[in-house]
Protein backbone atom coordinates (compact mmCIF):
# COMPACT_ATOMS: atom_id res chain seq x y z
CA UNK A 1 0.00 0.00 0.00
CA UNK A 2 1.47 3.23 -1.20
CA UNK A 3 1.43 5.95 1.67
CA UNK A 4 0.66 9.50 0.25
CA UNK A 5 -0.11 11.40 3.35
CA UNK A 6 2.33 14.08 4.38
CA UNK A 7 3.84 13.62 7.70
CA UNK A 8 3.64 17.27 9.12
CA UNK A 9 5.54 16.08 12.10
CA UNK A 10 8.61 15.11 10.27
CA UNK A 11 8.73 18.83 8.94
CA UNK A 12 8.66 19.72 12.00
CA UNK A 13 11.15 17.71 13.20
CA UNK A 14 13.80 18.38 10.26
CA UNK A 15 13.21 22.64 11.00
CA UNK A 16 13.53 22.35 14.30
CA UNK A 17 16.73 19.95 14.66
CA UNK A 18 18.04 22.07 11.44
CA UNK A 19 17.84 25.17 13.78
CA UNK A 20 19.64 23.36 16.77
CA UNK A 21 22.57 22.84 14.01
CA UNK A 22 22.87 26.39 13.94
CA UNK A 23 23.15 26.41 17.99
CA UNK A 24 25.51 23.76 17.90
CA UNK A 25 27.89 25.65 15.48
CA UNK A 26 27.25 28.66 17.49
CA UNK A 27 28.33 26.26 20.35
CA UNK A 28 31.47 24.68 18.87
CA UNK A 29 33.20 28.73 18.82
CA UNK A 30 33.58 28.57 22.80
CA UNK A 31 34.28 24.82 23.64
CA UNK A 32 37.41 22.95 24.10
CA UNK A 33 37.46 21.00 20.94
CA UNK A 34 39.03 21.92 17.60
CA UNK A 35 36.69 24.26 14.71
CA UNK A 36 37.24 26.84 12.46
CA UNK A 37 37.52 29.83 14.44
CA UNK A 38 37.34 29.73 18.19
CA UNK A 39 37.02 32.04 20.94
CA UNK A 40 39.35 34.09 23.08
CA UNK A 41 38.06 32.30 26.31
CA UNK A 42 36.96 28.62 26.41
CA UNK A 43 33.98 27.60 28.20
CA UNK A 44 34.41 23.86 29.55
CA UNK A 45 31.55 23.87 31.16
CA UNK A 46 29.41 23.98 27.51
CA UNK A 47 31.08 20.85 26.66
CA UNK A 48 28.01 18.91 28.58
CA UNK A 49 24.99 20.38 26.85
CA UNK A 50 26.72 20.12 23.51
CA UNK A 51 27.93 16.43 24.09
CA UNK A 52 23.83 15.54 24.73
CA UNK A 53 22.87 17.75 21.66
CA UNK A 54 26.26 15.85 19.01
CA UNK A 55 25.06 12.01 20.16
CA UNK A 56 21.35 12.61 18.28
CA UNK A 57 21.50 15.41 16.33
CA UNK A 58 22.45 14.06 13.48
CA UNK A 59 21.33 10.47 13.54
CA UNK A 60 17.73 11.98 13.85
CA UNK A 61 18.32 13.40 10.63
CA UNK A 62 19.38 10.39 8.67
CA UNK A 63 16.37 9.17 9.62
CA UNK A 64 14.29 11.42 9.12
CA UNK A 65 15.94 11.37 5.31
CA UNK A 66 15.20 8.13 4.99
CA UNK A 67 11.43 8.47 6.00
CA UNK A 68 11.35 11.18 3.26
CA UNK A 69 12.88 8.29 0.91
CA UNK A 70 9.67 6.65 1.36
CA UNK A 71 7.46 9.05 0.50
CA UNK A 72 9.30 10.52 -2.68
CA UNK A 73 9.74 7.16 -4.24
CA UNK A 74 5.63 6.75 -3.88
CA UNK A 75 5.68 9.64 -6.66
CA UNK A 76 8.58 9.09 -9.01
CA UNK A 77 10.46 5.76 -10.75
CA UNK A 78 13.97 4.41 -9.94
CA UNK A 79 15.40 6.51 -12.34
CA UNK A 80 13.75 9.80 -11.82
CA UNK A 81 14.38 9.58 -8.04
CA UNK A 82 18.32 9.06 -8.65
CA UNK A 83 18.33 12.10 -10.76
CA UNK A 84 16.40 13.87 -8.55
CA UNK A 85 18.24 13.39 -5.70
CA UNK A 86 21.73 14.70 -7.78
CA UNK A 87 19.73 17.56 -8.39
CA UNK A 88 18.43 18.08 -4.89
CA UNK A 89 21.83 17.01 -2.71
CA UNK A 90 25.04 17.09 -6.49
CA UNK A 91 24.12 20.29 -7.53
CA UNK A 92 23.64 22.39 -4.20
CA UNK A 93 27.04 20.77 -2.88
CA UNK A 94 29.02 21.70 -5.57
CA UNK A 95 27.35 25.03 -5.69
CA UNK A 96 28.70 25.42 -2.01
CA UNK A 97 31.65 24.32 -2.26
CA UNK A 98 32.61 26.62 -5.05
CA UNK A 99 30.29 29.71 -3.42
CA UNK A 100 29.92 29.36 0.47
CA UNK A 101 32.39 27.27 1.93
CA UNK A 102 35.45 28.98 0.98
CA UNK A 103 34.81 31.57 3.19
CA UNK A 104 35.27 29.77 6.16
CA UNK A 105 38.23 28.06 5.05
CA UNK A 106 39.50 31.86 4.55
CA UNK A 107 38.43 33.22 7.80
CA UNK A 108 39.93 30.18 9.32
CA UNK A 109 43.46 30.98 7.37
CA UNK A 110 43.61 34.24 8.39
CA UNK A 111 43.24 33.25 12.25
CA UNK A 112 45.75 30.72 12.01
CA UNK A 113 47.98 33.19 10.39
CA UNK A 114 48.68 31.13 7.55
CA UNK A 115 46.97 33.89 5.12
CA UNK A 116 46.71 37.69 5.00
CA UNK A 117 45.00 39.69 2.14
CA UNK A 118 41.26 40.09 0.68
CA UNK A 119 38.60 37.54 -0.17
CA UNK A 120 39.02 38.27 -3.68
CA UNK A 121 42.57 37.85 -3.26
CA UNK A 122 42.49 34.60 -1.71
CA UNK A 123 39.23 33.43 -3.65
CA UNK A 124 41.30 34.12 -7.32
CA UNK A 125 44.75 32.35 -5.53
CA UNK A 126 44.62 29.45 -3.62
CA UNK A 127 41.09 28.93 -2.70
CA UNK A 128 40.66 25.52 -4.28
CA UNK A 129 44.66 24.48 -4.33
CA UNK A 130 44.58 20.92 -2.80
CA UNK A 131 41.73 18.93 -0.47
CA UNK A 132 41.77 20.27 2.74
CA UNK A 133 42.81 21.19 5.68
CA UNK A 134 46.18 20.59 4.34
CA UNK A 135 44.85 22.87 1.27
CA UNK A 136 41.82 24.32 1.27
CA UNK A 137 39.04 22.42 -0.99
CA UNK A 138 36.47 21.58 1.38
CA UNK A 139 32.53 20.64 2.08
CA UNK A 140 32.70 21.51 5.59
CA UNK A 141 29.93 21.58 7.19
CA UNK A 142 28.06 20.46 3.93
CA UNK A 143 29.39 16.80 4.10
CA UNK A 144 25.86 15.87 4.97
CA UNK A 145 24.93 15.85 0.99
CA UNK A 146 27.17 13.72 -0.52
CA UNK A 147 26.68 10.68 1.96
CA UNK A 148 23.16 11.61 1.71
CA UNK A 149 22.79 11.21 -2.15
CA UNK A 150 25.63 7.74 -1.93
CA UNK A 151 23.03 6.16 0.76
CA UNK A 152 19.96 6.99 -1.59
CA UNK A 153 21.67 5.67 -4.49
CA UNK A 154 22.87 2.34 -2.80
CA UNK A 155 19.84 1.74 -1.16
CA UNK A 156 17.59 2.79 -4.25
CA UNK A 157 17.25 -0.73 -5.79
CA UNK A 158 16.42 -2.21 -2.17
CA UNK A 159 13.93 0.36 -1.32
CA UNK A 160 11.70 0.52 -4.80
CA UNK A 161 11.65 -3.25 -3.99
CA UNK A 162 10.24 -2.95 -0.91
CA UNK A 163 7.88 -0.86 -0.96
CA UNK A 164 6.60 -1.86 -4.04
CA UNK A 165 6.31 -5.68 -2.69
CA UNK A 166 4.30 -6.85 0.39
CA UNK A 167 7.55 -8.72 1.97
CA UNK A 168 8.36 -10.97 5.13
CA UNK A 169 10.54 -8.94 5.66
CA UNK A 170 8.50 -5.63 6.59
CA UNK A 171 6.17 -7.75 8.07
CA UNK A 172 8.45 -9.44 10.44
CA UNK A 173 9.67 -5.42 11.58
CA UNK A 174 5.94 -4.94 12.27
CA UNK A 175 5.32 -7.88 14.50
CA UNK A 176 9.09 -6.71 16.03
CA UNK A 177 7.77 -3.51 17.03
CA UNK A 178 4.29 -4.33 18.24
CA UNK A 179 6.41 -5.91 21.09
CA UNK A 180 6.94 -4.22 24.64
CA UNK A 181 11.03 -3.65 23.98
CA UNK A 182 10.83 -4.69 20.11
CA UNK A 183 12.00 -1.55 18.88
CA UNK A 184 14.99 -1.46 20.70
CA UNK A 185 16.08 -4.52 18.51
CA UNK A 186 17.32 -1.42 15.78
CA UNK A 187 20.21 -0.86 18.76
CA UNK A 188 21.81 -4.24 17.96
CA UNK A 189 23.25 -3.34 14.28
CA UNK A 190 24.58 0.61 15.95
CA UNK A 191 25.82 -1.45 18.54
CA UNK A 192 28.18 -3.96 16.99
CA UNK A 193 29.13 -0.68 14.50
CA UNK A 194 30.02 1.48 16.98
CA UNK A 195 31.89 -1.09 19.20
CA UNK A 196 33.84 -2.52 16.55
CA UNK A 197 34.38 -0.56 14.04
CA UNK A 198 34.50 3.18 15.37
CA UNK A 199 37.47 2.40 17.44
CA UNK A 200 39.46 1.74 13.78
CA UNK A 201 38.02 4.44 11.94
CA UNK A 202 37.50 8.37 13.50
CA UNK A 203 35.09 10.20 11.90
CA UNK A 204 36.75 12.37 8.96
CA UNK A 205 33.60 13.74 7.24
CA UNK A 206 35.51 12.67 4.44
CA UNK A 207 33.38 10.17 2.86
CA UNK A 208 35.95 7.79 1.13
CA UNK A 209 37.51 6.78 4.69
CA UNK A 210 34.83 7.43 6.70
CA UNK A 211 33.85 3.73 7.04
CA UNK A 212 32.29 4.35 11.04
CA UNK A 213 29.81 7.49 10.13
CA UNK A 214 29.04 5.55 6.76
CA UNK A 215 28.25 2.61 8.33
CA UNK A 216 26.46 3.93 11.49
CA UNK A 217 24.39 6.92 9.16
CA UNK A 218 23.64 3.94 6.55
CA UNK A 219 21.64 2.05 9.01
CA UNK A 220 20.08 5.22 10.29
CA UNK A 221 18.85 6.18 7.07
CA UNK A 222 17.94 2.74 6.18
CA UNK A 223 15.62 2.45 9.57
CA UNK A 224 13.59 5.15 8.52
CA UNK A 225 12.73 4.27 5.38
CA UNK A 226 11.81 0.51 7.04
CA UNK A 227 9.78 2.15 9.78
CA UNK A 228 7.60 4.06 7.58
CA UNK A 229 7.06 1.15 5.31
CA UNK A 230 5.11 -0.28 8.76
CA UNK A 231 2.14 2.15 8.49
CA UNK A 232 0.72 3.04 11.54
CA UNK A 233 1.92 0.04 13.75
CA UNK A 234 5.22 2.45 14.03
CA UNK A 235 3.11 5.06 15.19
CA UNK A 236 1.48 3.19 17.79
CA UNK A 237 4.14 1.67 18.74
CA UNK A 238 6.07 5.52 20.01
CA UNK A 239 2.82 5.91 22.09
CA UNK A 240 3.37 2.67 24.38
CA UNK A 241 7.33 3.11 24.36
CA UNK A 242 7.89 6.89 24.81
CA UNK A 243 7.82 6.87 28.66
CA UNK A 244 10.68 4.21 28.91
CA UNK A 245 12.64 5.91 26.55
CA UNK A 246 12.78 9.22 28.21
CA UNK A 247 14.40 7.31 30.82
CA UNK A 248 16.47 4.94 28.74
CA UNK A 249 17.82 8.10 27.17
CA UNK A 250 19.00 10.21 31.12
CA UNK A 251 19.99 7.11 32.01
CA UNK A 252 22.22 6.11 29.08
CA UNK A 253 23.62 9.82 28.84
CA UNK A 254 23.69 10.27 32.91
CA UNK A 255 25.80 7.05 32.76
CA UNK A 256 28.33 7.98 30.09
CA UNK A 257 29.19 10.81 31.55
CA UNK A 258 29.87 9.25 34.41
CA UNK A 259 32.48 6.88 32.65
CA UNK A 260 33.74 9.96 31.11
CA UNK A 261 34.28 11.57 34.85
CA UNK A 262 35.61 8.73 36.63
CA UNK A 263 36.58 5.58 34.30
CA UNK A 264 39.79 4.63 32.60
CA UNK A 265 39.61 3.30 29.10
CA UNK A 266 39.52 -0.31 28.46
CA UNK A 267 37.81 -3.43 27.12
CA UNK A 268 35.34 -3.38 29.37
CA UNK A 269 34.53 0.14 29.78
CA UNK A 270 35.01 0.61 25.48
CA UNK A 271 32.03 -2.13 25.16
CA UNK A 272 29.97 -0.48 28.43
CA UNK A 273 29.86 2.99 26.54
CA UNK A 274 29.15 1.99 23.02
CA UNK A 275 26.26 -0.19 24.32
CA UNK A 276 25.36 3.11 26.32
CA UNK A 277 25.55 5.45 23.50
CA UNK A 278 23.72 3.76 20.91
CA UNK A 279 20.92 3.41 23.90
CA UNK A 280 20.93 6.56 24.18
CA UNK A 281 20.67 8.08 20.70
CA UNK A 282 18.21 5.70 19.83
CA UNK A 283 15.94 6.87 22.66
CA UNK A 284 16.23 10.37 22.10
CA UNK A 285 14.95 9.49 18.33
CA UNK A 286 11.99 7.52 19.72
CA UNK A 287 11.15 10.65 21.87
CA UNK A 288 11.69 13.25 19.45
CA UNK A 289 9.33 11.32 16.72
CA UNK A 290 6.73 10.32 19.60
CA UNK A 291 6.14 13.97 20.65
CA UNK A 292 6.92 15.35 17.42
CA UNK A 293 3.59 12.68 16.43
CA UNK A 294 1.39 14.00 18.99
CA UNK A 295 1.78 17.51 19.22
CA UNK A 296 3.52 18.61 16.15
CA UNK A 297 1.77 16.65 13.30
CA UNK A 298 -0.40 19.53 11.74
CA UNK A 299 0.44 22.05 8.96
CA UNK A 300 0.81 25.89 9.11
CA UNK A 301 1.98 29.01 6.97
CA UNK A 302 5.09 29.43 9.15
CA UNK A 303 5.73 25.49 8.48
CA UNK A 304 5.25 25.99 5.24
CA UNK A 305 8.00 28.70 5.18
CA UNK A 306 10.47 26.81 7.51
CA UNK A 307 10.02 24.03 5.62
CA UNK A 308 11.37 25.26 2.61
CA UNK A 309 14.01 27.67 3.83
CA UNK A 310 15.50 25.25 5.82
CA UNK A 311 17.56 23.54 3.20
CA UNK A 312 18.96 27.27 1.83
CA UNK A 313 19.69 27.86 6.08
CA UNK A 314 21.44 24.92 6.27
CA UNK A 315 24.05 25.59 2.92
CA UNK A 316 24.60 29.10 4.03
CA UNK A 317 24.42 29.33 7.72
CA UNK A 318 27.97 28.30 9.16
CA UNK A 319 29.79 30.71 6.98
CA UNK A 320 27.50 33.39 8.47
CA UNK A 321 28.77 31.89 12.28
CA UNK A 322 32.15 31.71 11.29
CA UNK A 323 32.51 35.33 9.71
CA UNK A 324 30.54 36.98 12.48
CA UNK A 325 32.79 34.98 14.65
CA UNK A 326 36.09 35.86 13.17
CA UNK A 327 35.34 39.83 14.16
CA UNK A 328 34.00 38.84 17.52
CA UNK A 329 36.87 36.36 18.64
CA UNK A 330 38.88 38.82 20.55
CA UNK A 331 36.25 41.33 21.70
CA UNK A 332 36.10 41.13 25.70
CA UNK A 333 32.59 40.61 25.67
CA UNK A 334 31.67 37.54 27.66
CA UNK A 335 29.83 34.70 26.72
CA UNK A 336 25.96 35.50 26.39
CA UNK A 337 27.07 38.75 24.91
CA UNK A 338 28.65 37.07 21.64
CA UNK A 339 26.52 34.10 21.50
CA UNK A 340 23.41 36.20 21.65
CA UNK A 341 25.65 38.16 18.13
CA UNK A 342 26.31 34.96 16.63
CA UNK A 343 23.04 33.56 16.95
CA UNK A 344 20.77 36.05 16.38
CA UNK A 345 23.71 37.61 13.40
CA UNK A 346 23.45 33.44 12.03
CA UNK A 347 19.74 33.47 11.90
CA UNK A 348 19.35 37.06 10.75
CA UNK A 349 22.04 37.40 7.88
CA UNK A 350 20.70 33.68 6.61
CA UNK A 351 17.06 34.79 6.33
CA UNK A 352 18.04 38.27 4.42
CA UNK A 353 20.08 36.53 2.04
CA UNK A 354 17.45 33.50 1.47
CA UNK A 355 14.52 36.08 1.64
CA UNK A 356 15.46 39.11 -0.74
CA UNK A 357 18.51 37.61 -2.65
CA UNK A 358 17.85 33.80 -3.30
CA UNK A 359 14.20 33.26 -3.33
CA UNK A 360 13.92 36.85 -5.84
CA UNK A 361 16.41 35.30 -8.52
CA UNK A 362 14.97 31.76 -10.05
CA UNK A 363 18.69 30.97 -11.39
CA UNK A 364 19.47 30.59 -7.68
CA UNK A 365 17.14 28.44 -6.76
CA UNK A 366 19.17 24.71 -8.17
CA UNK A 367 21.79 25.81 -6.49
CA UNK A 368 20.42 26.13 -3.04
CA UNK A 369 18.43 22.52 -3.42
CA UNK A 370 14.43 24.48 -3.74
CA UNK A 371 11.85 23.01 -6.04
CA UNK A 372 9.64 25.21 -8.25
CA UNK A 373 6.85 26.22 -6.09
CA UNK A 374 3.78 24.23 -7.15
CA UNK A 375 1.05 26.72 -8.98
CA UNK A 376 -3.25 27.17 -7.55
CA UNK A 377 -4.94 25.76 -10.39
Amino acid sequence: MKTTIRRYDLDWLRVIVFALLIFYHVGMFFVPWGWHVKNNQIYDWLRWPMMFLNQWRLPVLFVISGMGTYYALGKRTLGKFMWERFLRLGIPLVAGMILIVPPQVYFERLAEGQFSGSYWTYFTSVAFDGVYPEGNLSWHHLWFLPYLLAFSWILAPLFVYLRNHQTLFIEWVKRLIQKTWGIYAFVIPLYFVESLVEPFFPVTHALVDDWFNFIFSIILFFYGFILIATGDVFWQALTKVKSKAIILGIIGFASQAFIWLFLEDGYVVHFTEAFLKVVNIWSWILVLFAYASEYLNKPSKGLAYSNRAVYPFYILHQTVTVGIAYYVRDLDWGLAPKALVLVIGTFGISWLIYDLIILRIPILHPLFGLKAKKKNM
